[in-house]
């Protein structure tokens, strides 16, 4: 499998910013890591062991990034820098990244391919705010044991930004004849949480945006798997190899 690193100064977040990228062609992926996690998460987790059959034979060409969620999110200090913060990061993968990698991917493909977008845990806020925001970018969401609100994160503060990086608020916000709306559904959306351990507070916000999905007639895979799926790694490893393969055919 060809694996390569690279750079480069990111004028939105005002530093440089690593990545990796699996494979040299297919469908592109990029994969959001979990709270405060790096661009080499992806490798050293292991998740990289469920994707590569799909990269060794072509399939798909995954991008990892950097999060920076404890200057964001889960920092500390103004909700509104906080939050202004961690809009700069989106604007760095959809002005910066995002537009980098396409040029990468559609060199060798031949033509551009819109993006499959994947997380865990916060990475899964991360996936589908970038799906539901940037829908002429992201055809395909897998996200897993995911909360789809981030009102937890700054203490009763809401603001332009706080709802525009909450899908499971602007969703429900959308009127039903929103043009957004027939691009979700030319798309797959896959949801999919555990009721096991540590998925109390996942597994009520999925059923939330479900329902939210649901009353605007946006068609989802929402998948609830048994008590024993709990909030870790090697559940993830067990969903992400039932769904790629799925996501890939549709």
């Amino acid at each position: 499998m060809n694996i390569s690193y690279g750079k480069f100064y990111s004028r939105h977040l005002g530093r440089e910013m690593e990545y990796k990228i699996y494979g040299t062609r297919g469908k592109p992926v990029l994969a959001i890591p979990c709270q405060g996690g790096r661009f080499y998460e992806f490798e050293d987790m292991r998740m990289l062991d469920v994707y590569a059959p799909y990269i060794e034979d072509g399939r798909i060409q995954v991008f990892t990034i950097d999060s920076i969620d404890y200057e964001t999110l889960f920092g500390q200090g103004d909700p509104r820098a906080r939050i202004c913060r961690h809009e700069a990061w989106i604007n760095y993968i959809m002005e910066e990244a995002v537009p980098h990698f396409s040029y990468i991917n559609t060199q060798a493909n031949g033509w551009e391919v819109r993006f499959l977008v994947a997380g865990l845990s916060l990475g899964a806020l991360h996936a589908a705010t970038l799906f539901f925001r940037y829908p002429d970018v992201f055809d395909a969401l897998m996200s897993l044991s995911g909360i789809y609100t981030n009102e937890y994160c700054f203490g009763g503060y809401h603001d332009d930004l706080t709802y525009m990086n909450s899908p499971q608020q602007f969703v429900a916000g959308m009127p039903k004849d929103h043009p957004y709306i027939r691009k979700y559904n030319s798309g797959r959306i896959v949801l999919c949480v555990g009721r096991g351990a540590w998925e109390n507070e996942t597994l009520e916000s999925t059923s939330a945006f479900a329902q939210v999905l649901k009353d605007k007639g946006i068609g989802a895979w929402v998948d609830y798997w048994g008590d024993d799926s709990r909030h870790d790694w090697d559940w993830w490893f067990v969903q992400a190899a039932y769904f790629l393969p799925k996501i890939l055919d549709y």
